[in-house]
């Protein structure tokens, strides 16, 4: 069987609550996003997941994403990687969207990139690097970590331009799953948060 990727977003934050741009910053889950990654993991434990007991799984050391999986049940399994870490969005780290287009009326995030933070080009390389690690076993993998970079790697999973990411939107404590579709790259499941209701 062809590997798949399943894509976890942490659970929701102060931050992600009031729509700031959270990158680097250390924010904890609120009670909250500890009741959905509790949620997440009894989904994944049960069919057609099972535990995915062959997975490896992966998460961003950053404390929200780490959390996540370890309340979902996975944090004796996961291994920290910072190519899952979230865009560091310098300039506008802790920002909402309409305080940043007060400032630069026409701003997209997939176009314009951050100030003073990492590039389009960055995000983009790491993405691909995930996605290569995602394709070279018979294994699927499970990986935790943040809104901007899941989306791009969907992006580059498709083999799309990072910019195609604003299509794909993600909420906190969504499940997603990347695979196969007649031999192509294909989104199986996204932003599905069944889980939560």
């Amino acid at each position: 069987m062809a590997p798949r990727i399943l894509l976890a977003r942490h659970g929701q934050t102060r931050w992600s609550l009031a729509g700031k741009h959270t990158g680097r910053t250390d924010i904890p889950l609120l009670d909250e996003g500890r009741r959905g990654a509790e949620l997440l993991g009894g989904r994944l434990r049960h069919g057609p997941w099972a535990g995915l007991p062959d997975a490896e799984v992966r998460t961003s050391p950053l404390v929200r994403a780490k959390e996540t999986c370890a309340l979902a049940g996975f944090g004796d399994r996961a291994r920290e990687w910072d190519a899952l870490l979230e865009w560091d969005y310098g300039a506008y780290e802790g920002m909402t969207p309409a305080e940043i287009k007060a400032i630069r009326p026409d701003w997209l995030i997939w176009r314009d990139g951050v100030p003073e933070g990492e590039s389009i080009a960055s995000i983009g390389a790491r993405a691909d690097e995930v996605v290569e690690w995602a394709r070279s076993a018979d294994r699927d993998v499970l990986v935790f970590a943040h809104g901007h970079i899941l989306r791009t790697l969907g992006a580059r999973w498709l083999g799309h331009e990072v910019s195609f990411a604003a299509r794909i939107r993600l909420d906190p404590t969504s499940l997603s799953v990347l695979g196969w579709a007649y031999g192509e790259p294909a989104i199986e499941r996204w932003n599905d948060t069944g889980h939560l209701d």
